[in-house]
């Protein structure tokens, strides 16, 4: 077991000026199981590639533990990599392919059984160590991709997207047995997906990165509860959070008919006359169309324990004393109401933000408001 340390770590492609991976600074804990999450061509696989050796640093350094990586081969490293395309060996068996790395490093035949038993076990492979990956699925291919990874005990896990060729009842059940499994070993984890729910749900900590550069490294809890951006809000949480313009007047932020009043500290950090109001579908109250923010239901999503309705708003953002040219084109709005409410399309709602569930961001800089 280690810890992982990005200093400054940058990667340029050819023919590219803007880096992949820009500056990185990011600190892996010992033990930890640290998510990267973002967009595709956000720089999170080349990051997994640069810690794994399969990229080159062009400016920063990596470190393992107390050893500086940046120019060692990938073999010296002790990291076991899962890759997203299975990279088997096709005339080896299941249990061949799993146990390889084991036999190159010459450990004696009955700890390799045992310990290709326990992962095939864990993995749900037992019936299928004699096949060859031929006669395997995409996702029983994978499972074995990310056996022969647990086998070794590296210092290092590094996983890039193995659950993507996976069905959804399995992606959730292999993801919960991969967490599990990384706990019980305490081995360092740097797990990529592109997919924010598996992120949060198995990852001590997130890192969420656009564009090559880390907007936000917390805990899912933090990360859901203090978007540091725009982006950042938007990104997490499922569906996303409602992310609304106002401007700004003497009062505060006017938003369907609730006043939100603006400390100094937040007055002196917008730029401009215009803030975004950030709110999650579950920080609506209810109301009569009249008495709150406006919203004409457009769909129902239906999920027994909650109800998603989707809609717009024309968001009246007029600041006191301005004219209406300054209202704005309606805003797709996210509400949350308890499952099998009866709620249609074409109807309409009024919605009030709730006490305590108002994000507020600068529109200019996307950077959140200190809280009040």
């Amino acid at each position: 077991m280690a810890t992982v340390s990005f200093r400054g770590a940058t990667r340029y492609y050819a023919g590219n000026d803007k880096p992949a991976v820009d500056g990185l600074d990011l600190e892996v804990a010992d033990g930890e199981f640290l998510v990267l999450v973002g967009p595709s061509g956000c720089g999170k696989s080349t990051t997994l590639r640069m810690l794994a050796g399969l990229e080159g640093v062009d400016d920063g350094e990596i470190w393992i533990g107390d050893k500086n990586v940046t120019d060692m081969e990938p073999r010296s490293r002790d990291i076991a990599m899962v890759f997203q395309n299975y990279a088997l060996y096709p005339h080896m068996t299941v249990h061949e392919n799993i146990a390889f790395h084991l036999k190159i490093a010459k450990m004696p035949k009955d700890q390799r059984d045992e310990r290709v038993r326990e992962a095939a076990k864990l993995l749900d492979l037992e019936q299928y160590l004699d096949r060859k990956p031929a006669k395997l699925s995409g996702g029983q291919r994978q499972r074995v991709a990310m056996g022969r990874a647990i086998v070794r005990q590296p210092q290092v896990f590094c996983m890039d997207e193995p659950l993507s060729n996976l069905d959804a009842k399995l992606r959730v059940q292999t993801r919960t047995q991969i967490a599990s499994l990384q706990r019980r070993l305490g081995t360092t984890t740097i797990y990529v997906t592109h997919d924010q729910v598996e992120a949060m749900t198995m990852g001590d900590r997130v890192a969420v990165m656009r564009d090559g550069l880390l907007q936000q490294c917390d805990t899912p809890v933090g990360l859901f509860s203090k978007p540091r951006n725009v982006f950042v809000a938007g990104f997490i949480g499922s569906p996303a959070m409602n992310l609304i313009p106002a401007r700004v007047s003497d009062s505060g932020v006017v938003l369907g008919g609730t006043t939100i009043p603006l400390t100094p500290e937040q007055k002196a950090a917008v730029t401009g006359s215009e803030v975004i109001v950030g709110i999650r579908p579950e920080g609506w109250d209810i109301v009569a169309a009249a008495e709150g923010l406006s919203v004409t239901i457009e769909a129902v999503e239906e999920l027994g324990s909650d109800q998603y309705l989707y809609g717009s708003s024309d968001a009246e953002l007029v600041a006191a004393g301005e004219s209406a040219e300054h209202k704005e084109a309606p805003h797709p709005v996210v509400v949350r109401t308890p499952g099998m409410s009866d709620w249609s399309r074409g109807q309409q709602l009024g919605v009030r933000p709730r006490a305590g569930a108002v994000h507020l961001f600068d529109k200019e800089t996307g950077e959140r408001l200190p809280d009040a």
